[in-house]
């Protein structure tokens, strides 16, 4: 199973398989047609008080991982859907934050990568 991590504004292409909306919030300025998203799975990203406390600071980064580890432990049926999504074919999970190493879809990536490999 290949995963992939993209910003949701990038051009969808041939590579990115099953692309997944991992954000609570629709991207701002962009169509369903323009984004290319196959599946938007708004249930999974952090809560609202999370991402707000959040705000996208690198300072409160490892704090925001732990935190958002813990709430996807608490959202089996939503870690079982984007399981089933990624089980048959190449994925694209997308996000919208201009922080491209900082954001939830790179820790629902780690998280996915940890259980395939443990």
């Amino acid at each position: 199973m290949t995963i992939r991590i993209k910003r949701v504004y990038d051009e969808p292409c041939e590579e990115d398989g099953t692309r997944i909306l991992v954000d609570r919030l629709w991207p701002r300025g962009l169509t369903k047609e323009k984004a290319g998203v196959d599946l938007w799975l708004k249930e999974i990203a952090p809560t609202n008080d999370l991402r707000k406390w959040f705000a996208h600071d690198p300072a409160k980064w490892a704090e925001f991982k732990t935190r958002y580890q813990a709430e996807l432990k608490h959202n089996s049926e939503q870690v079982a859907l984007l399981h089933q999504a990624i089980a048959k074919a190449p994925a694209t999970l997308l996000y919208s934050a201009k922080d491209t190493d900082h954001n939830e879809a790179v820790v629902l990536l780690e998280v996915l990568n940890r259980k395939k490999s443990g």
